[in-house]
């Protein structure tokens, strides 16, 4: 049994015995604590958005990165099997498959295309076909793309270049 005496004068509370019981008469928190948790919630959110963002990009970029790896290996298996590159994604069943911003992967056949190719390959700075068998790629995060990688629209592409020894961004390449 536990014998408790509280004996309160001027807001000040008194204990004898074993339990110690403090009561208050404050009912919530001042404006200015309030404020301060606020301030701090802010400043920790102004740094965990950005580096959030960050990672979330990064994440997006290999996520295409394997999709065109993916494309790759299976329109090359097609023309280990057929001797010819497909004329499209449908024809070896990926023409559904989307890149993480929502836009389908883009497939160029250039093999076989003899002067045609020049007009429809992706170029780099030198205005040289990047690839001399198809050209994939995703469109980026702009969903925005031109033949020249040199173009601010097609910086943020992820792309197949020098026959399929390099994928990732135009603006890495």
């Amino acid at each position: 049994m536990v014998f408790v005496l509280l004996i309160s004068v001027s807001n000040k509370i008194y204990c004898k015995g074993r339990l110690l019981i403090i009561q208050s008469n404050s009912k919530g928190f001042t404006l200015i604590e309030l404020m301060i948790v606020i301030a701090v919630i802010a400043i920790l959110a102004a740094v965990a958005i950005p580096v959030f963002i960050h990672y979330r990009e990064k994440a997006q970029i290999a996520v295409a990165i394997s999709g065109i790896k993916v494309i790759d290996q299976a329109v090359s298996g097609y023309f280990v099997d057929t001797g010819v590159y497909p004329g499209s994604l449908a024809d070896i069943g990926l023409s559904n498959m989307k890149d993480p911003w929502g836009n389908s992967y883009q497939y160029i056949k250039l093999a076989g295309l003899g002067p045609k190719v020049a007009g429809s390959a992706r170029k780099d700075r030198f205005l040289v076909p990047i690839n001399s068998d198809f050209d994939l790629y995703s469109m980026g995060p702009d969903g925005v793309s031109t033949l020249a990688l040199t173009a601010k629209n097609s910086q943020d592409d992820i792309i197949r270049a020098n026959d399929g020894a390099y994928i990732g961004t135009a603006a890495g390449y």
